[in-house]
């Protein structure tokens, strides 16, 4: 079975234990795409240019970033800096990869999403001049035809916004990116990030949440999860729901993180707590 892998973009996750994981999953054989963010190298670079980084919280409670025509084009350059750097990594371990975007044969499309609805000072509001997009369709022929030739795709946002008749970069969230291409291959999900997976406190490790099987398991999880971890709850949903079998929030920095988690560390999901639902 095909596994996903999402690399995380936080600033205290180091990508060097889950590319040598890819590179042993490559070596026996198995169909591996991994899906990186960047968010942390973003702001980084934002800052560095005197462009404060813009964050949004939606009605849902979902805090995001808002991307206007300037912050995009730092986006697309700081994200096409680290697709080459983590594919010469998997070069350099000897796996065959190679780095696309969404918009690259349209491996991610959907509208684009020009206003967006937010809470600001406890009004919701309708906030113009964004560029994201909502993913509706994953290129899987380009996937399967790269995977068939032994290659490792290492994909990441933006994705190819539809835009009346015209195709533009838009923002997408890397989680939902990788939840999206795991559940048009069928694929187990891996969603690495710098916590040992989702905590029932999040200032307390012991309280590791292991297995969501449950429909009341699952609204358990819902209740824990805080900040940018509902977006992977929400990312592992819109997987589970697709077509994924399993998804995994486990520690970037673990030993072998990836062969880790496959193995039972982290936080599993399975589709049969959506199934009772």
């Amino acid at each position: 079975m095909t596994v996903v892998i999402k690399v995380g973009g936080a600033r205290a996750v180091d990508p060097a234990g889950a590319l040598a994981d890819v590179a042993s999953l490559y070596d026996d054989g198995e169909d591996v795409v991994v899906v990186h963010g960047g968010s942390t190298a973003v702001d980084d670079t934002l800052e560095r240019l005197g462009m404060p980084a813009e964050y949004v919280e939606t009605p849902d409670g979902v805090v995001g970033r808002f991307t206007d025509a300037d912050t995009m084009e730092v986006f697309e350059m700081v994200f096409g800096h680290l697709n080459t750097q983590l594919v010469a990594g998997l070069q350099s371990l000897g796996v065959d990869a190679v780095g696309l975007n969404g918009v690259d044969g349209k491996l991610l499309h959907g509208p684009r999403k020009s206003a967006v609805r937010v809470v600001e000072d406890g009004k919701k509001k309708i906030k113009r001049g964004d560029h994201s997009g909502s993913i509706r369709e994953v290129n899987t022929d380009l996937l399967d035809s790269l995977l068939d030739g032994n290659y490792v795709p290492v994909a990441s946002p933006p994705m190819a916004g539809a835009d009346d008749d015209e195709v533009v970069p838009v923002n997408t969230d890397a989680d939902r990116s990788a939840a999206a291409i795991a559940a048009a291959l069928d694929a187990r999900l891996v969603l690495l990030t710098d916590v040992p997976g989702i905590l029932a406190d999040p200032d307390d490790e012991a309280t590791l949440i292991e297995t969501v099987e449950t429909a009341d398991e699952w609204e358990t999880l819902e209740a824990a999860a805080e900040g940018f971890m509902s977006r992977k709850v929400m990312a592992a949903e819109e997987a589970l729901d697709g077509g994924a079998p399993e998804v995994v929030v486990a520690d970037a920095n673990a030993d072998e993180p990836v062969l880790a988690a496959l193995d039972g560390d982290g936080t599993h999901l399975y589709d049969s707590a959506l199934e009772e639902q």
